[in-house]
């Protein structure tokens, strides 16, 4: 059983975070892309699947056609089990009434919403298209549809913003008890307007032998704290380092199946522009231009890359990956010499309180977790 990607890189303006290859050709592209998607379906090859994940860019952009046209053929190429998670990726302004019968007509039963905050002038500064008041209203519209597994993403660490700031966000947010949450801090990485606005507010600074930091080390793990105590106490599983689920009535886990394929080393297969695919042997990714994908695929060639996964890449892969997971890293799968490796390495952090060893698994503390990459880095095989 294996995970299905489809990237959908549309969007109507670029938010200033994103590094994500994304393109506002949607209007243009969206018909003959949708083409593509569907060419490539029949080039690869075909797999039992346990979770659709559309994400993006922004798949809520893709009109009804487009959307009915690609999960026709989903169920068509691919052996979709019964009961899977099918996840589209939304902005909260693209829930409109229209958007809400859209959703009556195909197979997604879960949505993943980019709320990011609830204070609008944080949100225009993202470059956000979205109001506070639209994550409501989309909520309440995805109810009335029937959709009982809905994910907000929440950002912190914004420019100025105080601990007081984020708890408002916090309490605002789960007030539409969304059975989801995903909080991230807010990132400058390179390549984005953000990184670029950084720069240039350094170099202003530079005679004055100031500098703008990214944020303040303190403040963010104050913060991270704060989520990770808010969210336990109404209810909320932490089983992943950025990521939070509640249980239905019946005591099943609504955890992402789909993001957990990646952390707990399941397949996955990668379609669009930029997608990668993995089938433990090789890790292969999608040329990153919609224009050459198109045209490669009109002419029955995917047009990829890909790397081989000898053991140590796998082996550190999973020190980054499954050991952001509560449960962490099962030991009982890890070949020698690289179990031995991970214990020695592990000593130290374990004896501090970082790292916890139980029933053949080794995994991070809630002190572990505010140096989760640092502890990572130790236990890398080179």
């Amino acid at each position: 059983m294996c995970s299905l990607y489809l990237h959908i890189p549309f969007c109507k303006s670029r938010c200033i975070y994103c590094a994500f290859y994304s393109t506002t050709l949607a209007d243009e592209l969206q018909d003959k892309y949708t083409d593509a998607l569907i060419g490539e379906m029949q080039l690869r090859e075909k797999d039992d699947v346990g979770t659709i994940y559309l994400g993006g860019g922004t798949p809520s952009l893709l009109s009804e056609h487009n959307l009915k046209r690609l999960f026709h053929n989903i169920y068509s190429y691919y052996n979709v089990k019964d009961g899977a998670e099918v996840t589209i990726e939304c902005n909260p302004d693209d829930i409109t009434p229209a958007f809400e019968e859209t959703i009556r007509q195909i197979p997604v039963n879960r949505v993943s919403l980019g709320a990011q905050t609830f204070d609008d002038e944080r949100l225009q500064f993202l470059h956000r298209r979205h109001s506070s008041k639209q994550v409501f209203h989309a909520v309440e519209l995805l109810r009335n549809v029937g959709i009982s597994n809905i994910s907000l993403d929440l950002m912190f660490g914004f420019p100025n913003e105080t601990l007081p700031d984020l708890e408002k966000d916090i309490d605002t947010l789960l007030s539409l008890k969304p059975e989801h949450i995903s909080a991230y801090s807010l990132m400058y990485e390179a390549g984005t307007v953000l990184y670029e606005q950084l720069i240039m507010e350094n170099e202003k600074l530079k005679m004055k032998d100031e500098k703008l930091g990214m944020r303040d080390d303190e403040l963010s793990r104050e913060m991270y704290e704060m989520i990770m105590d808010k969210l336990e106490a109404a209810g909320y599983e932490h089983y992943e380092i950025s990521n939070w689920c509640r249980k239905t009535n019946d005591g099943t886990s609504l955890r992402s199946r789909h993001n957990s394929s990646y952390w707990h080393d399941v397949p996955y297969i990668g379609l669009g522009a930029a997608a990668h695919s993995y089938d433990l042997k090789t890790r292969s990714w999608n040329v990153s231009d919609l224009r050459t994908y198109i045209y490669n695929i009109n002419n029955g060639v995917r047009p990829f890359d890909f790397e081989s996964i000898d053991d140590t890449t796998h082996y550190n892969d999973t020190i980054t990956t499954a050991l952001r997971t509560r449960e962490g890293i099962s030991l009982e799968t890890l070949k020698e010499p690289y179990k031995t490796y991970l214990l020695k390495n592990a000593e130290r952090h374990i004896s501090e309180g970082l790292m916890r060893l139980y029933d053949c698994h080794l995994s991070l503390t809630r002190k572990g977790l505010f140096i989760s990459d640092s502890i990572m880095s130790d236990l890398i095989f080179v």
